[in-house]
């Protein structure tokens, strides 16, 4: 007689994800607590945790106790991970969406002032940093983000 064994999803970075935001929904715990406990900028931590940044041991074993996750999880926080990985090719939440409306109008008008300040190059987003403040404001307070990316000239060869 054969015996079957069940077949067990292994879990991936996306689940452990989605563990985190439960379990942060449910603890009520907020991203700028979190960048205090690893000593990180509050952007920086929601990143990681949102599945786009690779998490030291140390920093992984953090997040595994702020949030109750299992050693399989912990140990998927610390592998490098597919990043830009939205849902869909076209963003479809209104928030994201506007900044992919922005980039569409804007992107070009970036692209040509950083070209003719910098010349021929990019803007990193691997030696980079992002704030994001209110803006208090009489008329409705403004989302006030900063954008800083090393600039990286193409070169010849």
């Amino acid at each position: 007689m054969a015996v079957s064994k069940a077949f067990v999803k292994p879990m991936t970075r996306e689940d452990v994800t989605d563990l985190i935001y439960s379990a942060k929904i449910q603890k009520g715990i907020k991203w700028a607590d979190v960048a205090k406990k690893l000593k990180v900028s509050k952007e920086w931590a929601t990143a990681a945790c949102l599945g786009q940044m690779t998490l030291t041991k140390p920093q992984a074993l953090i997040i595994g106790k702020t949030f109750g996750l299992s050693l399989e999880a912990i140990k998927l926080l610390q592998v490098v991970p597919y990043k830009g990985s939205l849902r869909s090719s076209v963003p479809t939440d209104p928030l994201i969406y506007r900044w992919y409306e922005i980039v569409s109008v804007y992107g070009t008008t970036i692209k040509e002032l950083i070209h003719e300040e910098f010349g021929d190059g990019i803007m990193s987003a691997i030696d980079f940093s992002m704030d994001i403040k209110r803006q208090p404001d009489p008329n409705g307070d403004r989302v006030n983000v900063v954008l800083s990316g090393k600039f990286l000239p193409y070169k010849t060869y």
